[in-house]
């Protein structure tokens, strides 16, 4: 399996504080990932070491099965950590010559294929200081696309956007995954944001990875489910896979009984369980949302 960046017990300090502890990940190819975690929790300092703009304390990074000194692994990529550069007084044209240029890139055609691509192909002589926050950022994408990465990673890059704006900015970064096969690695403190956009998430608190998930795996966990607690809970249980052929459920800790299939069938496992002499002290269609199972991952803040 081939993966475009590799961490191994990343830990980074400054002064007295850990601000990253053993942060270990596979990045794979093809996928878009979320870095989710509240402010604070390391985000940054991630990107920023894979960026070669800090030095981690211990640990090892590979960019493309290579070792993570080699710069030849960062040449085959981009980055837009907090928010985009541009020369305010300059038109996007401008600024994408600029980056042209730096980057060492000779297709003169480039510049219009992804101004165009990015959606700001007609603002012309209008300097960058004159744009919305959601056009800074479309500019910001374009120049980063300029050498063709295959890797791209963005720190927060929605922050600030209108509905529209992430939506736009949402459907750029799908559509270059899905032409060009890249890699994106995302960061947010939202996971509604992220939840329409990514194959995986990486959840990071205080410094450390908490989980690794995929969005299938996601979803699946915050699925609707009838919550079920009566005076004899795995009582209640046997009678349902006995009578009904009910499998797919869990007790959890709280001695409740969550059932994820058949939940079109409310009133049947309802008359099912009383009629079997059992007493319901709950029953209740319920449903995590994303944010839910983020929040009982992070908490609140780290703040």
């Amino acid at each position: 399996m081939e993966y475009i960046f590799e961490a191994e017990k990343i830990c980074k300090k400054y002064k007295n504080k850990k601000v990253l502890n053993d942060v270990s990940f596979k990045l794979k190819k093809g996928h878009i990932y979320g870095l989710i975690g509240p402010n604070g929790a390391g985000k940054t300092t991630i990107m920023r070491i894979m960026a070669g703009l800090t030095e981690q304390s211990s640990g090892n990074m590979k960019f493309f099965e290579k070792p993570g000194d080699d710069d030849n692994g960062r040449k085959r990529m981009s980055f837009i950590l907090e928010t985009p550069y541009m020369d305010p007084n300059m038109t996007a044209y401008e600024n994408m010559q600029y980056i042209q240029y730096v980057r060492g890139v000779s297709n003169k055609k480039r510049i219009d294929e992804l101004l165009e691509f990015v959606g700001i192909a007609d603002t012309g002589k209008k300097n960058a200081k004159k744009f919305s926050l959601g056009m800074r950022q479309r500019l910001g994408i374009a120049m980063a696309l300029m050498p063709s990465p295959e890797f791209m990673v963005l720190d927060e890059p929605f922050n600030g956007l209108d509905p529209e704006g992430f939506a736009d900015l949402r459907g750029i970064l799908s559509e270059l995954v899905k032409k060009n096969n890249m890699t994106i690695l995302v960061s947010s403190h939202i996971l509604k944001e992220l939840s329409e956009l990514c194959t995986d998430y990486i959840i990071i608190r205080n410094g450390q990875i908490v989980e690794t998930i995929s969005q299938e795996e996601l979803e699946e966990k915050c699925k609707s489910y009838i919550s079920v607690r009566t005076n004899d809970t795995s009582k209640a249980a046997a009678i349902i896979e006995k009578q009904l052929g009910i499998k797919n459920y869990k007790i959890d800790e709280k001695n409740e009984m969550h059932i994820f299939e058949s939940i079109n069938m409310i009133e049947k496992i309802s008359k099912t369980i009383t009629d079997n002499g059992l007493t319901i002290l709950k029953f209740v269609l319920e449903e995590e949302s994303l944010e839910q199972y983020y929040l009982s991952k992070v908490g609140e803040s780290d703040e």
